[in-house]
């Protein structure tokens, strides 16, 4: 694997799609569920466009949640519903690009709610315990 410098002059690393043009890889959080999640935007076609062509796409978080346990890799995942709309599908992702990165990582947090999950108690704390 080949380290590549950030360059801040690629977009906001502040935002979730200026961070991943900044620093060439997609933003990771750890959730409250104590699971390291990577972050992508996705953007599909919507039933919206006849109504409203400006909402003809619609993009949406994908959060993969990376096995915890055992050789690494993902387990399984979580999806927003569609959070920004554009014409094209680069205006849908480049307006879901300008979140905050607070507000995505309270969009998985959400999520990880919604699932039932959500513990502060971290693996390892739980794996003490039993002992």
């Amino acid at each position: 694997m080949r380290f590549l410098p950030p360059d801040p002059s690629r977009g906001d690393e502040n935002t979730i799609g200026g961070y991943m043009a900044v620093h060439g890889r997609p933003a990771a959080f750890e959730g409250s569920d104590g699971v390291s999640y990577s972050v992508a935007i996705e953007v599909d076609r919507t039933d919206d466009a006849a109504a409203d062509p400006s909402r003809g796409y619609g993009a949406y978080f994908l959060f993969l949640r990376w096995r915890r346990i055992g050789p690494q890799g993902i387990e399984g995942h979580l999806e927003s519903p569609f959070l920004a709309w554009g014409d094209t599908p680069e205006a849908a992702r480049a307006s879901l690009g300008a979140l905050s990165l607070a507000a995505t990582r309270a969009t998985l947090e959400a999520l990880i709610r919604e699932q039932g999950g959500g513990s502060v108690r971290k693996w390892w704390d739980v794996m003490r315990e039993e002992e």
